[in-house]
């Protein structure tokens, strides 16, 4: 019994290791992904308020 916790005790810091690894992967993930989201959402709002600006102009004037 005595070797099985050995070899226990030589795993657990390999798996805390990618334990740790994981989530830190998953939140650079996440983040990435809300951030993309984001500017998604700025640039169709900046995009509205060209097209509304535009629309607002005479009609015949080039931008």
């Amino acid at each position: 019994m005595s070797t099985f916790w050995t070899s226990v005790a030589a795993l657990v810091p390999s798996i805390g290791v990618g334990v740790l690894f994981y989530f830190a992967m998953r939140f650079i993930i996440r983040a990435d992904r809300n951030e993309r989201a984001n500017l998604a959402r700025l640039d169709a709002e900046e995009d509205a308020r060209e097209a509304a600006a535009t629309a607002s102009k005479e009609p015949g004037v080039a931008p």
